[in-house]
């Protein structure tokens, strides 16, 4: 970790129950044609959008709808900007989970210059520089998981043996607001908490460990880290304290966006690129499913060969707060990391990669195709076998 860093630009930032009505007001700075994305249905269904939607229709609003299904993929945003560029909208709202925000943030970037996201994709294609002009973008989360909301980067994938999953990344990119209202997660089932909390603890954990960590983020990622120990499985499990528990969820997603944003990740997130191009395996899940696996041979490998590695002690750090024991010694602490971590996994029924097809003989495709950003700020460089039994541990 270093004293001396860099901010890059965030969103301005409306958190709290009821702050999507907030919405008529700061749509109309930028004009009233708006391009609104979002998933299928869900959203369409709630009593939050007929009354937004009344808002906007009574101030003089006109929009275009364009629904989102499943992971973006470049061919999506290509045929959605081709389509919809004639529209000259004003702005672009997205509503939805981490992958309708990627895809909105994607097309919001690419509608003014027109050209293919294929040309701006990391590690495919001739990766152009982007310069713009980006369609002013406002993000609006639906689910606690990704961050998108706060980053400045859309992830799109194609599927299939040859598939990638790679980030459109610019600063002009990040949205002009976040608005997160945790009233607009009320409808999301068990499973899909489960994989996107356990995705959001896994964004704050790796950008606490990451190799270029600094004092901002990481109280950042402490204060997130606190609000999913404290709010996933309160909200998974329902019961009173749920409303409360989405609520710190909400939190914990946006901070683990922002930490993300600014320091990058590690070595779970460097797999979950291949397996999702590869598998039919969602994000959240992928995430969720490799975070203890992932954490333990870090700490194995660390306490082996770099014992001195600061990320040691944040892990034993992060190991106390969750566990509740801060006169915990190091060893102790990061041992009840590593059982929390499985607690939850096995707790909120988190799959094996086995179940989406993935066997013994895929482990080395997968780890041949995992070594893109997110690795190269893990706190420790691993081996291919170090990696590769990442994943033998959760077939």
């Amino acid at each position: 970790m270093s004293d001396l860093f860099s901010v890059g630009l965030l969103p301005r930032i409306e958190f709290g129950a009821g702050s999507v009505k907030k919405l008529p007001g700061i749509l109309v700075h930028y004009g009233k044609r708006l391009l609104l994305v979002s998933g299928e249905s869900s959203f369409y269904a709630s009593t939050q959008w007929a009354e937004l939607a009344g808002v906007l229709h009574d101030q003089g609003f006109v929009w275009e709808l364009f629904r989102v299904s499943g992971e973006p993929s470049p061919q999506l945003v290509d045929d959605a900007v081709a389509t919809l560029r004639s529209g000259h909208f004003d702005v672009v709202l997205g509503v939805g989970g981490g992958s309708v925000l990627d895809a909105a943030k994607a097309i919001a970037g690419l509608l003014r210059p027109g050209n293919s996201v294929m040309d701006h994709l990391e590690g495919v294609g001739p990766e152009l520089p982007y310069h713009g002009p980006s369609t002013p973008f406002i993000a609006v989360p639906t689910t606690a998981g990704t961050g998108s909301e706060a980053t400045r980067n859309a992830v799109l994938s194609t599927h299939g043996p040859d598939g990638f999953k790679k980030s459109f990344r610019d600063e002009q990119l990040v949205p002009e607001y976040a608005v997160v209202d945790p009233d607009l997660l009320a409808s999301c089932p068990p499973h899909l908490i489960a994989a996107n909390g356990m995705d959001a603890f896994t964004q704050l954990l790796e950008s606490f460990v990451s190799s270029k960590a600094n004092p901002m983020t990481d109280a950042l990622a402490c204060s997130g880290m606190e609000a999913v120990r404290d709010g996933l499985l309160a909200w998974y499990e329902g019961g009173h304290e749920a409303a409360a528990g989405r609520e710190k969820m909400a939190y914990a997603a946006l901070l683990s966006g922002i930490t993300l944003a600014q320091v990058g990740l590690g070595s779970v997130h460097g797999l979950a690129a291949p397996l999702g191009a590869f598998f039919p395996i969602s994000h959240g899940v992928a995430c969720g499913t490799l975070l203890e696996a992932a954490t333990r041979i870090n700490i194995e490998v660390m306490e082996t060969r770099d014992p001195a590695n600061p990320a040691l002690a944040k892990y034993a750090r992060a190991g106390r707060m969750l566990g509740g024991k801060p006169q915990e010694n190091d060893a102790g602490a990061r041992a009840i990391l590593l059982h929390v971590l499985a607690e939850w996994t096995e707790r909120m029924h988190l799959p094996r990669l086995g179940e989406f097809g993935v066997t013994e003989a895929d482990v080395a495709h997968v780890v041949a195709n995992c070594r893109g950003s997110s690795m190269k700020t893990n706190p420790v460089e691993l081996s291919d076998s170090e990696v590769g039994k990442i994943l033998l541990t959760r077939l």
